[in-house]
């Protein structure tokens, strides 16, 4: 694997002052090149993505929206390094990620990427500071230092008061916001965000969405959401629009 997507195990536990996962490089990140993935074959296959192009750069704040079955899921799937393309290329920071093998992909997820999911992911009767270091204990990170960090990223998202709360203590807001800052806890260089307020009432799934729009406008943190929701997209600063397997639209707006 390139070393350019080598892994930074100090980084997210470096001192105090500007936290080590701001990012403000406009350098491009991510790339589709001609991309397509169809599941099956012959007279059974379904073409969930069609020949589709685009590039996301470092500072960005971008949806990826559509309905049902428009291809949306399948292209985060491949961004997240979750799946590959039928044909086409993906371009990680520059790496071809369809030529790597498994192990490799993982280390890609492990070293760049931060995952915010619909359903939480929280170990419930962990409390909101443990659930943060773990990612960094895989990493190898000294307690005191995986420490410092958690309660950094518990700050970020206005949880320094909960941290030793257990998950199953906070509201369902509040464990958003657990997951958004794990996340952001392991320095990644981009968070996909997938249909982040599915769970929530629209008061909170607001609140989770200007939270985003806040640590990418003044952290220059790089973040993907996916959606089906007009309105939960509009928080983003550009918005691509899939149809049929097929961009329908890409566009900027002013959330």
């Amino acid at each position: 694997m390139s070393t350019a997507l080598g892994a930074n195990p100090s980084a997210a536990a470096k001192g105090s002052g500007e936290p080590a996962f701001a990012r403000r490089s406009s350098v491009e990140l991510l790339r589709f090149i001609d991309v397509s993935k169809i599941y099956g074959s012959g007279e059974a296959a379904v073409v969930a993505l069609d020949h589709v192009n685009f590039a996301i750069r470092g500072g960005e704040f971008v949806a990826v929206l559509g309905p049902s079955g428009s291809g949306k899921s399948t292209a985060m799937n491949i961004l997240g390094c979750l799946d590959t393309p039928t044909s086409g290329h993906y371009l990680f920071r520059g790496v071809d990620v369809g030529t790597l093998s498994r192990d490799a992909r993982a280390l890609i997820r492990r070293n760049n990427i931060g995952f915010v999911f619909q359903g939480f992911n929280l170990l419930k009767r962990t409390t909101a500071l443990e659930n943060l270091e773990l990612p960094l204990i895989y990493r190898g990170i000294a307690k005191p230092q995986r420490h410092a960090a958690a309660r950094r990223a518990l700050a970020l998202v206005g949880l320094s008061d909960r941290a030793t709360h257990a998950a199953s203590e906070l509201s369902g807001g509040q464990q958003q916001r657990v997951a958004i800052a794990r996340a952001l806890v392991t320095a990644p260089s981009v968070i996909f965000a997938d249909e982040p307020t599915g769970n929530l009432d629209s008061a909170r799934g607001h609140e989770i969405m200007t939270l985003l729009r806040s640590l990418n406008a003044e952290h220059g943190i790089t973040i993907v959401v996916v959606t089906h929701d007009e309105e939960i997209a509009a928080y983003a600063k550009r918005r691509i629009h899939f149809h049929d397997g097929r961009i329908a639209s890409d566009e900027a707006s002013t959330p």
